[in-house]
């Protein structure tokens, strides 16, 4: 199978040279671990891609899918409408903010950011008004797609593709050092009365090593945007479901976006699906007997009832007192490991919100994607049957919900054990 997979498969962010090498075959998956034919148990501590908030093979996710595939497995969604759909956004809008009323289904985390990128630009053409500049965040990454490509940074994710992406102002992300320059050139962008949208990653910057940002800077930046009437974007696909200790990220904000883009640990990761919800003022103005003010927008896959079931079932865990429970300790778990290690000579950042650990690495290369100590740290784990898949010289840990301590522990000290060595 690894000879047929070298000879056909492609696979993603992997350079090529690297693809003609093994990839390691998992053959079947629980709890926190992958399983192996030759016998290794591999702690997935990054929940495959941030997706896995359950631990792998549930089996509770496991029967509502095997009972959905049964019953309806897919039908198209313009002019039909069926039980898992309208379940999950009853579920979603029953812990989104108050300020949110509506629910548009897609099928991942890149699509759920063009939605909302489209759908608030539509809504300024829809009402005649020319708000044309969009606002990011410098470092930003929002996924693959080329509207999301355009609001994240340009770096080389997006370099073969600069020529044929839209403009776009950034501002630096917000530090204690350099907050007030970035409010007034935020505000001074903002006082053209040409911008439209803002979007951003609300207190977490995931691709981009694990920045973390203040919450109370955020709030400004939203309280500006809002009183020069800017459409507020939160792609939370990261920071959603707990993953900084709140359902959202924006929870620890006062104010509040207009539109919030929902992905990865919607379904547990059994499912892929994409959310994108907003405020009523964004659907009222599509509100029209001509069609070219509908949003015509949508996929073959829209809230597939697979995917609706299973989130459904993925949200009714995450709320029962023991997926909480687990998630706290986490977080304390990763608090107290942070004072034990925190004046450590290898390490020249090290940061936790909720369930996310970082640990920046010093280095003599600088701190982005292509370090060279990538390679070295994910090879390393690896050897230790931990999967942690490191962004540059950032190491980060955001593990299934379902982790054990002595897991953890586990982890903690293979970490410990390579910052000895660097």
């Amino acid at each position: 199978m690894i000879d047929k997979d070298k000879e056909i498969v492609w696979h993603p962010f992997t350079p090529q040279h690297e693809n003609s090498s093994d990839n390691i075959f998992i053959e079947r998956a629980e709890g926190v671990y992958l399983h192996t034919p030759d016998g290794r148990k591999i702690i997935d501590a990054i929940s495959s891609w941030w997706v896995n908030i359950h631990g792998h093979s549930n089996p509770r996710i496991a029967k509502t899918l095997w009972e959905q595939a049964n019953t309806l497995e897919h039908v198209i969604f313009a002019g039909f409408t069926h039980q898992p759909a309208i379940k999950l956004a009853e579920n979603l809008l029953s812990i989104l903010p108050e300020n949110i009323k509506k629910v548009f289904y897609s099928d991942n985390g890149s699509t759920a950011n063009e939605v909302a990128i489209k759908m608030a630009i539509q809504y300024w053409h829809n009402l005649g008004i020319k708000k044309k500049k969009i606002v990011a965040l410098e470092g930003a990454y929002h996924g693959d797609t080329f509207g999301a490509m355009a609001v994240g940074d340009r770096n080389i994710f997006t370099t073969p593709f600069t020529d044929y992406l839209f403009e776009v102002a950034f501002v630096d992300l917000p530090t204690k050092e350099n907050q007030d320059h970035v409010i007034n050139k935020f505000e001074s962008l903002l006082q053209t009365g040409e911008v439209g949208i803002f979007i951003f990653e609300p207190l977490v910057q995931g691709a981009a090593g694990m920045r973390i940002y203040d919450s109370d800077t955020l709030d400004l930046m939203l309280k500006i945007a809002k009183k020069h009437n800017v459409i507020c974007i939160a792609d939370e696909v990261f920071t959603g479901f707990y993953r900084t200790g709140k359902f959202l990220a924006s929870n620890y904000l006062s104010e509040q976006p207009d539109i919030i883009a929902l992905s990865k640990g919607i379904t547990g990761g059994t499912m892929p699906l994409g959310v994108t919800v907003c405020v009523q003022k964004i659907y009222d103005a599509y509100l029209s007997t001509e069609m070219s003010k509908a949003f015509l927008h949508g996929h073959s896959y829209t809230a597939n009832p697979l995917a609706c079931a299973v989130a459904n079932t993925s949200f009714e865990i995450l709320m029962e007192k023991t997926c909480q429970a687990q998630i706290q300790e986490i977080a304390a778990c990763h608090q107290e490991f942070i004072k034990g290690i925190k004046n450590h000579q290898a390490i020249l950042n090290i940061r936790a919100l909720g369930t996310i650990l970082a640990i920046e690495i010093r280095s003599n290369e600088k701190t982005e994607y292509t370090n060279p100590l990538r390679k070295k740290i994910y090879e390393y784990f690896l050897t230790k049957d931990i999967l942690l898949r490191p962004l540059g010289n950032v190491i980060y840990l955001v593990p299934p919900y379902v982790i054990t301590k002595d897991e953890l522990k586990k982890i903690y000290q293979t970490i410990l054990e390579f910052l000895n060595l660097v």
